[in-house]
């Protein structure tokens, strides 16, 4: 009886020293050395309504040799969409190819370059 008493008070003076702790991480990568692998988990999937259909504007001439259309497209925007109007731009790298935003089975998935 006395030892679970004293454990008792042990516990209950080390508790008195104890504060509430939460601890959140987030962590992604995979380590091929040493036997680590950590799994990001998958990107947030957001839905989305098709967008209104685009507006009829005509490209400005071309400022120069070296620059790239990239056509105007609508991009959601908190719970609706806007338009971004197209524009000329130099590629980020010899032989790139943009890609233009596309939405596919009502999920949205953005422009980028490519080779």
């Amino acid at each position: 009886m006395k030892t679970k008493l004293a454990l008792l008070f042990i516990l209950s003076a080390a508790s008195m020293f104890a504060g509430a702790r939460v601890f959140v991480g987030i962590g992604a990568g995979v380590g091929f050395g040493g036997g680590y692998i950590a799994y990001a988990p998958p990107p947030p999937v957001v839905v989305y309504a098709p967008p209104p259909p685009p507006p009829v504007y005509y490209a400005p001439p071309c400022p120069g040799p070296g620059y790239t259309w990239v056509a105007g497209y609508w991009y959601p925007y908190g719970g609706y969409y806007r338009w971004r109007p197209g524009y000329w731009v130099r590629p980020p790298f010899v032989g790139a190819r943009w890609v233009a935003p596309r939405y596919y089975g009502r999920h949205y998935y953005g422009g980028y370059w490519r080779r």
